[in-house]
């Protein structure tokens, strides 16, 4: 799903205007980076947490030429944690699949009946 995608489903369940929706989806989204970029982190809770880090400078190898060393800088990235209403939704297994197969019961085979 893109963000377009997101926008017209927000507009259809909140009855808002398309235009309405992706205006409210960019300010958040527009929100959550203006607080990374300051360096705080925002918590929603049941479904997760952004924070920005600092990934450490490093040594890293030139690809166009193995034999080179380079130092790498330190750079700010975004980091997620997911909230615990968002990880158990995605443990549901789906029916029919194999791993929801394995943890069901196995089925006795029925009892064999004589003919005559």
């Amino acid at each position: 799903m893109n963000k377009a995608q997101l926008a017209d489903v927000v507009a259809a369940k909140m009855n808002l205007s398309k235009r309405q929706a992706e205006d409210t989806i960019s300010l958040i989204f527009d929100t959550i980076v203006d607080m990374l970029q300051s360096g705080g982190e925002v918590t929603i809770t049941g479904f997760g947490a952004f924070e920005s880090r600092v990934r450490k400078g490093r040594t890293g190898v030139n690809p166009r030429n193995p034999a080179q060393r380079i130092q790498i800088d330190p750079v700010r990235v975004a980091k997620f944690r997911a909230g615990k209403t968002l990880k158990d939704a995605l443990r549901v297994k789906p029916p029919g699949t194999v791993l929801s197969m394995m943890s069901e019961p196995v089925p006795e085979p029925p009892a064999m009946v004589p003919t005559l």
